[in-house]
């Protein structure tokens, strides 16, 4: 439905995941006898959640625990831990900064060289541990590490930045072509962040295992603020969603997984994610919330610190529970910040759904909610 903003311009009116509600059907079930069960490519996860490649989320050690819950930790590849051989004292510091001086001081710290024989240590690492090894790079970096990166021994490559569009125009430098890259890539490669039908449509063209759903959407972000995009994540996991089925009539039966990726600070977020049409979730915020995080209660991510037009903020998020509890309880508080995957598992329940894939297909009604 589109509105009149002025004699000059209509708008689409569009949701966030406060603007709408799942409804229950005519059965209900146990918690019990509900699977959140995830698998892409040949990858099978206990729970539908990705940890964000965020200093603040994940570290190594947080990759690795991510992986033996059931989930799966992405290392950022252009965090300190590929920067610094020791990060805590560089975390501890970027934790105590004030924030008048913390964008600055995050951009001197950020200024470090990559070094590539951290990121083939650090990967080493997690494999070593026998999870799922995944790793990100923004798409500036891809091409000058990637082979590093698959060299290391990656099980699943994201590529993710504020937005990523399978036709980047430049005039001063080479593009990365991502049909070309991941058609040469031997390994799965999720991609993102795209926010509508069709530059979701031309990324799952590329052959991209799944597409990450989301634009300045996280707590963090500030890219409504500085650039004036912002794409309510209700509305923009749904139209990739159905960039996701038509992408299936035009491929002869090809699935591509759509990973809501920003505005899921609660359990009920996620279960609106999956609900109009994700199949999986990419966590910041939610998981830099655990005591056990590298952030220490707090969170940011590259937008903090980037080096002409920072985007983001280091925000306080607080320290809720151990990462287990964040994930699958018991939860110390009543507010959707804990047991993540238990609050799936009992609106699933709740509502008379069995799996991921029949949930997608839950009634959903538009009912802003606004907290008291």
């Amino acid at each position: 439905m589109e509105i009149e903003i002025g004699r000059n311009k209509r708008g689409r009116r569009v949701y966030a995941f406060d603007d709408i509600a799942v409804v229950p059907s005519r059965r209900t079930r146990d918690p019990q006898d509900v699977s959140i069960n995830w698998t892409i490519d040949a990858y099978h996860f206990d729970m539908p959640v990705l940890a964000a490649p965020m200093d603040s989320v994940v570290s190594p050690a947080t990759a690795i625990r991510m992986g033996q819950l059931g989930g799966l930790g992405v290392l950022d590849l252009e965090g300190v831990w590929t920067r610094y051989e020791d990060p805590e004292p560089i975390l501890e510091e970027i934790r105590s900064l004030d924030a008048a001086s913390a964008t600055t001081r995050m951009r001197e710290i950020y200024a470090e060289p990559i070094k590539p024989e951290l990121v083939t240590a650090r990967l080493a690492e997690i494999r070593a541990a026998g999870v799922t090894v995944a790793a990100a790079l923004s798409p500036q970096r891809t091409q000058e590490l990637y082979e590093t990166v698959v060299a290391a021994g990656v099980d699943l490559f994201v590529i993710r930045g504020t937005t990523v569009s399978a036709e980047h125009v430049s005039k001063s430098t080479e593009p990365l072509n991502l049909k070309k890259f991941i058609y040469e890539l031997d390994v799965p490669v999720i991609v993102g962040g795209a926010a509508t039908y069709t530059a979701a449509l031309h990324l799952m063209r590329t052959g991209a295992a799944g597409v990450l759903v989301g634009f300045g959407g996280g707590a963090a972000s500030t890219t409504r603020a500085t650039l004036g995009i912002h794409a309510p994540m209700a509305t923009a996991v749904a139209d990739v969603a159905g960039a996701r089925r038509d992408y299936m009539d035009e491929s002869g039966g090809r699935y591509v997984h759509v990973i809501a990726d920003g505005g899921l600070g609660t359990s009920g977020d996620i279960v609106k994610a999956i609900s109009v049409g994700a199949d999986a979730v990419m966590l910041g915020t939610a998981l830099a919330r655990a005591t056990d995080a590298p952030g220490g209660g707090y969170h940011w991510g590259s937008e903090a610190h980037h080096t002409q037009l920072p985007r983001g903020n280091r925000v306080h998020v607080g320290q809720v529970a151990p990462l287990e509890e964040i994930l699958n309880g018991p939860s110390p508080v009543a507010d959707g910040t804990a047991n993540l995957m238990g609050a799936l598992r009992r609106s699933m329940a709740t509502t008379g759904y069995s799996d991921l894939k029949e949930f997608q297909r839950i009634d959903v009604v538009v009912a802003p909610y606004l907290a008291h």
